[in-house]
């Protein structure tokens, strides 16, 4: 896949789940229980213990129906072991060239954080494929309807602190996806289910999953 195509997989139900824990075991099992309810696309942070081995055990299990991606990626060696990993996309909450360059010599996506309008087009200029809002918590919806009215062309994704009840503002002002941890995957397999069948039902009745919305490439 394309790096467009990729970047389109992965941000395609508006939902960015995001998966850090304690242990390999507990990071695994979250993540079966976010893909047995639907979600598509998740990322391992590589604080997680042993959560590069998490990554490619993942890859394996799921095949073509999620895309893994790796999380919390600082530099450019982790960026490189992640691919290593096979991982499909990666994620800072930082903004690093290195990274960026690392993830685009081996064809994968790379979501840098940004906090700043300048930031953001700083990051856009180095090639971001998308741009991760972080700490969400620290701003609000009207940050990303403020700056795309000077950027329309940022592709933002808010991360840190986004709740199930604010998720819907944040794609109503313009984001183009949410970036989710354990406000989405906290709890046992039923109950993030039923969690994700809301979530994702309420983020499609503000805008459509990308598969179906207009291009944006």
């Amino acid at each position: 896949m394309y790096r467009w195509e990729i970047t389109r997989a992965a941000l395609a139900q508006r939902v960015l789940a995001i998966v850090r824990s304690d242990s390999y075991d507990h990071a695994h099992a979250t993540a079966d229980n976010l893909l047995s309810a639907g979600i598509t696309s998740l990322e391992i942070s590589l604080t997680t213990p042993f959560a590069l081995e998490a990554v490619t055990t993942l890859i394996r299990e799921v095949g073509d129906d999620a895309v893994i991606g790796a999380g919390t990626v600082l530099d450019a060696a982790s960026a490189r072991m992640a691919v290593d990993a096979g991982a499909r996309f990666l994620v800072s909450p930082s903004l690093d060239p290195e990274v960026i360059r690392t993830g685009h010599r081996y064809g994968l996506p790379v979501f840098p954080g940004v906090a700043t309008p300048t930031e953001a087009v700083h990051a856009m200029e180095l090639g971001a494929d998308a741009l991760k809002l972080f700490p969400a918590s620290a701003y609000g919806p009207r940050w990303v309807s403020d700056v795309r009215a000077a950027l329309p062309q940022a592709a933002v994704v808010p991360t840190g602190g986004v709740t199930l009840a604010e998720a819907p503002d944040w794609i109503a002002a313009g984001a183009v996806a949410c970036g989710m941890g354990s406000a989405l995957s906290e709890g046992d397999r039923d109950t993030v289910g039923k969690r994700a069948a809301e979530l994702l039902a309420r983020l499609a009745d503000v805008a459509p999953p990308l598969d179906s919305a207009p291009e944006l490439y």
